[in-house]
């Protein structure tokens, strides 16, 4: 192999990792969105998220809420729609806590769970919330829109 040859190797490689590195360091971007026609357009972002508690650490999750996360989301601006928890053990009654926010749009709701995240009245409360152990195994969020057939609010 010449000394040409190797050199054109090692740039090509090197152009190869500079490029996958790149790739890797941007954002992820936002997911696509594909909405059905009968979705209502200009509606709110409504925000479902589903909380699974770690064993025996839902009532800690319920207290956190009720004692202090309530009043950080109205600081923040945040809009509960409702909570709920299922009936059956079947559906997760031992484990699962769901609620709805509303927000105006994407941004808005990228926004004040940032400002949320920040706050430190919120870093303190979830730090010491978990002293014993961690409360929440999974998150899961979904984000939903008024159909065109939906009651008017």
């Amino acid at each position: 192999m010449t000394p040409m040859h190797i050199r054109t190797k090692i740039v090509a490689l090197s152009f190869c990792l500079i490029s996958m590195t790149a790739v890797r360091a941007q954002p992820p971007a936002p997911p696509e969105a594909a909405p059905s026609p009968s979705l209502k357009s200009g509606s709110r972002l409504y925000e479902l998220r589903t909380y699974f508690t770690m064993p025996g650490k839902l009532e800690d999750v319920h207290k956190r809420f009720r004692d202090h996360t309530m009043a950080i989301f109205a600081k923040h601006g945040m809009t509960v729609v409702g909570f709920w928890g299922p009936v059956y053990k079947k559906d997760g009654s031992e484990n699962k806590l769901v609620y709805l926010l509303s927000f105006k749009d994407r941004a808005e709701r990228d926004a004040k769970w940032k400002e949320f995240a920040s706050d430190p009245e919120w870093q303190k409360v979830s730090k010491e919330s978990e002293a014993n152990g961690k409360l929440l195994e999974k998150i899961e969020s979904v984000f939903l829109s008024d159909t065109d057939y939906a009651p008017a609010k």
